[in-house]
């Protein structure tokens, strides 16, 4: 998932943005509510994490405007108040939910994993195309059995790109998906990562999948080009 998370306290905002990072996630990060609404407007988060105090715009302010909006990324609030107001708030702005601080990583990527899953009741925990294989879940690729060894980012583009199959995925979507805003579109940084994941899903002896196409993007499907 392509991640913002919006924290003004300096320590757990590296923190946190970091854990998500390490799962596989493109994170932006922000200390100022203004900009994580500016971020949320420009930008085709699947997910964004926001502290309800902030300076510039709370949380719950930022949510209001991003669901006016009728942006449909997944927003979770956190927040250091027990005053159960605060959260009634936060839900009734639109947040899909709450978590409350402190709180570890595992959970917030749990709870990450379950917004996803209500979000996409009907989506199956392993995509397949043809021999190919992606748990999800347990973040493992296998092709034909046999199980791929793949970096974050590299799984990041095999899972947008099977989500897709077997229509092509354009190159901007695919950066816009699995990299921050930070990534420098003059680069061929994206190119190079397809090089290396066809290298490991194209297997000898199996049918090639992950195909290039000029003027569109990729694909991951059977068949010619």
């Amino acid at each position: 998932m392509r991640i913002l998370v919006a924290e003004d306290d300096k320590k757990v905002l590296s923190h946190v943005a970091g854990a998500l990072r390490a799962a596989g996630h493109a994170v932006d990060a922000t200390g100022d509510g203004e900009e994580a609404q500016w971020l949320l407007m420009e930008h085709p988060y699947d997910a964004a994490v926001l502290d309800i105090t902030m300076p510039g715009r709370d949380g719950v302010s930022v949510t209001r405007a991003v669901r006016a909006a009728g942006r449909a990324v997944l927003i979770l609030l956190a927040t250091a108040r027990s005053d159960v107001r605060d959260r009634v708030s936060g839900l009734d702005a639109g947040a899909d939910d709450y978590i409350v601080k402190p709180y570890s990583t595992e959970e917030l990527l749990a709870r990450l994993r379950a917004l996803q899953r209500r979000a996409k009741p009907d989506l199956d925990p392993v995509l397949r195309v043809a021999d190919l294989e992606i748990d999800l879940r347990a973040r493992v690729a296998r092709r034909a059995g046999r199980e791929i060894p793949l970096t974050n980012r590299e799984f990041a583009l095999l899972e947008v790109l099977a989500e897709a199959s077997p229509r092509p995925v354009s190159k901007a979507t695919l950066v816009e998906r699995v990299w921050d805003q930070h990534f420098d579109s003059g680069t061929n940084v994206l190119n190079v990562y397809i090089s290396y994941l066809r290298k490991k899903v194209d297997l000898p002896g199996c049918v090639p999948l992950l195909q290039a196409l000029r003027g569109i993007g990729f694909a991951l499907r059977e068949g010619e080009p």
